[in-house]
């Protein structure tokens, strides 16, 4: 019986099926027009409306592509980057700071880079793309000049300002009296990268001493000179270096006198460690002598009229522009020991610092609102200290004159 009916059953239920996808499909048909007969695939029609939307597309993005091109350009015109220095040195302050101040939208933008240490960036000034400025000390050219056979450095790198000058610590046992009493010993003289690990064995070379240089600096060198574990110590900083300010007394350990002979005549200027600078380390009434060097602000001596050229001349116009500036607070002190005039031994000064100098006395001549005369405004009053003293002193001297003028030019104003 099951047999007999399945057939019959089968039967109707396709025919309901048929007849509703038959309606469903009638009242579809009632709803769009119908289409003309194609031999064309059915997706052509979906293509050719499509296309117009891709052409509209593409269109944008060629002209996206062209804005972002122009902003690319502009962007890079006037961006200068500063090769500054380590991390945790202070010449990543200084950058940072000329960073801030200088900061011209697009007509000036200053980039400063964290680098592998002073004597390093004058590698990063003449190679490293990207690189038109670089702070440095005076000795590191003498390695480029003389261990890396760069004979035509002076033309290729040129000095803007003479930066704050750092005085050479060597600081070390007591049974140790000159220089040449360290001939053969362990002596620290910092981490690659810093100035000590330059200028420490550069003296000593110069000297003519052996030494066994210790590449180590900081607490860690201080630390290891009062175990016994190194005879001295080098450390270059602007005085009153943090390393050795504030310390009361430290029994069975010196300041080591590093005399300016002929040896120094080229880079460094004499000077003293006082005892008012360290009142537990040095005798009352007393000094130390030694030798400073200058830090620099150097840039690439691109070809009068080039780009580059172009983009280092528009970064001294805002520099100088904004000295006035950088020398108050909250920005670091030592601006305020800029001297315009002052020379770099050994270094040639970029061309274009001259003209404008001469464009900002002219400026003060005339009694316009000085632009970046400040530091003109207190050369003028270091000339009025020199007529102050007893003597006209020798070049040689001035720096450490100047340093005392500071602080003759802070009472005068009180």
């Amino acid at each position: 019986m099951r047999r007999t009916f399945a057939g019959p059953a089968l039967m109707a239920l396709a025919m309901i099926s048929a007849a509703f996808f038959s309606f469903h499909g009638a009242a579809r048909a009632q709803d769009q027009p119908a289409a003309p007969l194609s031999l064309k695939p059915a997706r052509s029609a979906e293509r050719r409306a499509i296309e117009p939307r891709v052409s509209e597309v593409r269109a944008a993005e060629s002209r996206s592509a062209s804005d972002e091109a122009a902003i690319k350009a502009r962007m890079n015109q006037w961006t200068v980057g500063l090769a500054a220095g380590l991390p945790d040195g202070g010449f990543v302050r200084f950058a940072s700071e000329m960073a801030r101040t200088m900061d011209d939208g697009d007509n000036m933008r200053l980039i400063p880079m964290v680098t592998r240490g002073t004597t390093s960036n004058i590698a990063d000034l003449l190679y490293l793309r990207g690189v038109d400025v670089a702070i440095t000390y005076a000795d590191a050219f003498d390695f480029y000049a003389k261990q890396a056979g760069l004979s035509n450095i002076n033309d290729r790198i040129r000095y803007v300002l003479r930066f704050f000058i750092s005085d050479v610590h060597i600081y070390a046992r007591e049974e140790f009296k000159t220089l040449q009493d360290l001939k053969g010993q362990k002596i620290a003289v910092g981490t690659a990268g810093v100035a000590a690990a330059h200028t420490g064995p550069l003296i000593f070379r110069r000297l003519g001493i052996d030494i066994e240089p210790v590449a180590v600096g900081g607490p860690v060198a201080l630390e290891k000179l009062h175990k016994g574990e190194i005879a001295a110590m080098v450390y270059v900083a602007s005085k009153p270096g943090e390393l050795f300010s504030g310390k009361k007394t430290d029994p069975g350990f010196h300041f080591v006198p590093v005399p300016y002979t002929q040896q120094f005549s080229d880079f460094y200027y004499p000077t003293s460690i006082k005892a008012e600078t360290y009142p537990g380390l040095v005798a009352p009434d007393t000094a130390v002598e030694t030798i400073a060097v200058p830090s620099v602000l150097a840039v690439y001596n691109w070809k009068p009229g080039s780009d580059r050229a172009d983009r280092v001349n528009r970064f001294v116009d805002t520099l100088f522009t904004n000295l006035a500036r950088l020398q108050q607070p909250p920005f670091h002190p030592g601006w305020k020991d800029l001297n315009l005039d002052a020379q770099v031994p050994g270094w040639q000064r970029y061309p274009y610092v001259e003209t404008v100098l001469e464009r900002m006395k002219k400026e003060a001549d005339v009694g316009l609102p000085p632009a970046a005369t400040g530091s003109l405004t207190q050369q003028e009053r270091f000339d009025a200290f020199l007529a102050s003293q007893a003597r006209t002193p020798s070049k040689a001297e001035k720096d450490e004159l100047y340093r005392s003028f500071l602080e003759w030019s802070r009472k005068q104003r009180k």
